[in-house]
């Protein structure tokens, strides 16, 4: 009897919220970590819905002088990967929101596809330690690197290789 109630208890204590099963961190080599996020048009976004692609998900903030920096090779790597199972996500963290983004991308002439992460919450489910910062998802949503400051996307080996990954 004593057996069967300390298994019930183990039982009723694993069944309260947080006994269940953690998502592991954004370390390479991990699942990325699942979110919804809108873009400059209302539309949903879901990470779900991007397997079988490889994602680009660059975390990135109006004010943040690397990062005007790095939009121009984002375009082009964009441009380049264009008809592949490829997709670029620049994830906005400005408390601004849509305006904030709308009105930088309008004033520097530059576009990409665009989500925002106002309140950061899926910066802060990321481990983002300042910004620009890059995850580069593989087709099965996993990360396969994770890039801390600016990159030149349009350079022809990182074109090179995320095409390798995005064909794979």
């Amino acid at each position: 009897m004593k057996r069967f109630f300390c298994l019930s208890l183990l039982l009723l204590l694993c069944a309260l919220p947080g006994c269940t099963k953690e998502e592991k961190p954004a370390l390479v080599g991990n699942p990325a970590p699942d979110f919804t996020l809108r873009d400059l048009a209302g539309s949903e976004v879901k990470s779900a819905d991007l397997r079988g692609k490889v994602v680009v998900l660059n975390f990135w903030a109006t004010w943040c002088p690397p990062c005007r920096e790095e939009i121009p090779s984002m375009m082009r790597l964009n441009r380049a990967m264009a008809g592949k199972p490829f997709q670029m996500l620049a994830v906005s963290i400005d408390e601004g929101g849509k305006a904030a983004v709308e009105a930088y991308f309008k004033q520097s002439g530059t576009m990409l596809p665009a989500l925002l992460d106002t309140n950061q919450a899926v910066s802060k489910r990321y481990g983002l330690t300042g910004v620009p910062e890059t995850f580069v998802i593989d087709k099965k949503g996993v990360i396969l690197k994770k890039i801390v400051g600016t990159v030149d996307w349009s350079d022809p080996a990182a074109i090179r290789y995320l095409s390798d990954e995005a064909l794979k």
